[in-house]
């Protein structure tokens, strides 16, 4: 049974204990408020007295809620709350201030540096346990929730990934590797709509391996499909560009299109093409003993518009492919359409 490569989003639990750091210069308020939460469930209390602790502290015990002194010897109670949030994992802490001062003006300071609650010390114990609590599910809820959403992505990520190697392998040929003629087929329509838009030359290859099937028969049909991968590979390199595409047709026959590209552009493609496999020099006993591999190619270029359609490039591709090859094989020939730009 197959398995489910994708990532698992995580559950929502937002019944984590509160962790609960103090920040406080004063030992006697940490004694009072840990006695407030004590025997609490889901309460972890750390008391820091040391202001300039405070950030590395926080960094070391994640905490879920921080109660921050405002007033602190050699030290600005609001400036550690900004210093909080600026700090990537602490900004979306939620901190509580705690004061001696129930002035909107202060207040006002706190949220304005970033705090999130206001408490007058010292707080009544219910109300100081309530907001803890209250704050510190926000917190976990909300990082929660952006794990969730990160995994998602992820998973999402993946599942694109995966749709676009499906999509690969249906759009390619198993054996060689270039694309299929389902492919081909789609992308030739395509080209020849954009080409009559835009009145440029279209161009198309028809290749077509020269004795194939006495080549099987001699070497057997697991030396036929190395042969077939080796021509595909060199067509494949010579579609310099992202436009270029490369196909098997069928059997021993492929095709190359050449958009925005003349038939001497063409012909450029299909010699290279042609010595590059005759080079390689993989032997055959056609047309007679001590003969290497070749290859025929047809050559196609039209000026497409709306009244034809792309049947007649491949019409004028297979003529030419019939003509190399009853010229003798291992070359190319041309057929042009009278709208073609004419070679120079």
């Amino acid at each position: 049974m197959p398995t489910d490569s994708r990532t698992p989003l995580p559950s929502v639990d937002v019944t984590s204990n509160a962790m609960v750091l103090l920040v406080d210069d004063q030992a006697l308020v940490g004694e009072i408020i840990r006695r407030m939460l004590l025997n609490q469930d889901g309460i972890d209390f750390h008391f820091c007295s040391d202001a300039d602790k405070a950030m590395e502290t926080a960094l070391l015990i994640k905490p879920t809620v921080i109660l921050q002194d405002l007033v602190m010897p050699g030290v600005d109670g609001l400036d550690l709350v900004r210093r909080y949030k600026i700090q990537d994992e602490l900004k979306d802490v939620p901190v509580i201030v705690l004061s001696a001062k129930d002035e909107p003006a202060v207040k006002c300071s706190a949220f304005a540096a970033g705090a999130n609650d206001y408490l007058v010390k010292l707080p009544d114990a219910v109300e100081l346990l309530a907001r803890l609590r209250y704050h510190s599910k926000a917190y976990l809820a909300l990082k929660q929730r952006d794990e969730m959403f990160k995994a998602l992505r992820s998973s999402q990520q993946q599942l694109l990934e995966t749709n676009l190697q499906l999509e690969k392998l249906m759009r390619s040929d198993a054996l060689t590797g270039l694309f299929n003629r389902r492919h081909f087929d789609e992308y030739i329509e395509t080209e020849w709509k954009r080409a009559a838009r835009e009145q440029t030359p279209l161009s198309l290859l028809m290749i077509d391996v020269d004795y194939f099937k006495h080549y099987n028969d001699t070497f057997g049909h697991v030396a036929g499909d190395v042969t077939l991968q080796k021509i595909a590979q060199i067509i494949q390199a010579n579609c310099f560009r992202p436009a270029d595409l490369g196909a098997r047709y069928g059997g021993e026959e492929f095709v190359v299109v050449l958009p925005n590209t003349d038939a001497t552009g063409a012909c450029l493609v299909a010699e290279k093409i042609r010595q590059q496999v005759q080079d390689i020099a993989i032997p055959h006993v056609k047309p007679k003993a001590g003969s290497v591999v070749t290859v025929s190619a047809g050559i196609a270029c039209i000026q497409p518009d709306q009244e034809q359609d792309a049947v007649s490039l491949l019409q004028l591709a297979d003529e030419a492919l019939y003509q190399a090859k009853t010229a003798g094989k291992n070359r190319y020939a041309t057929r042009q359409s009278p709208t073609a730009p004419q070679q120079n």
